[in-house]
């Protein structure tokens, strides 16, 4: 038995070739020059998939800084066909959503989807990704050009309760430091 793995890659000027085309065969958009220098600068934004040390998909997002909110956007996230429903897609998802996490400072997470690409939404439905509007028209060169946008949103990190700081405060000024004190007598 052949044992797989599963490892994300990080896109460099080596690499960015392996990219550009993965997305030619993926996706039914081509994308600018632009995309791939903004890509090269994106970090842990932006990875390449490997299945077995073979580039067989990608995830490229962005920081988006409208509306008055910091939100992710996922750009691209796809993996050629015959390496679907391996797992890959999640683990490329998952590092988006630690990332995320661990930044705790994002209001949530969105995509376009061209409207007819159930599979798509299916997949990002399972990571708590809603359609929250539909845009007509937004694809230029391709059929239907309308598509959903899906969107997680984020439970940002809250500080600090401070009504548990004035308590513990109140306890020791009382005799008693609850931040050490577990409950439990010593013997």
């Amino acid at each position: 038995m052949t044992r797989t793995s599963i490892d994300l890659g990080d896109v460099t000027p080596h690499n960015i070739k392996q990219l550009k085309r993965l997305n030619m065969v993926v996706f039914p958009v081509s994308y600018n020059d632009k995309f791939y220098i903004d890509v090269l600068e994106a970090g842990e934004l932006a990875k390449l998939a490997y299945y077995n040390d073979i580039v067989v998909g990608a995830v490229c997002c962005r920081v988006d800084t409208s509306e008055n909110m910091r939100r992710l956007y996922i750009m691209t996230l796809g993996c050629l066909y015959p390496y679907r429903r391996l797992g890959i897609g999640s683990v490329m998802v998952n590092h988006i959503l630690k990332y995320v996490e661990s930044d705790g400072n994002f209001d949530s997470i969105f995509l376009h989807v061209q409207i007819n690409n159930d599979g798509a939404i299916e997949f990002y439905k399972k990571f708590g990704f809603e359609i929250v509007e539909t845009k007509e028209q937004y694809y230029k060169r391709i059929e239907p050009a309308d598509a959903h946008v899906l969107q997680k949103t984020i439970k940002k990190k809250c500080p600090t309760d401070t009504t548990s700081k004035v308590s513990n405060s109140n306890a020791h000024l009382n005799g008693i430091d609850k931040s050490q004190h577990s409950g439990k007598t010593k013997a």
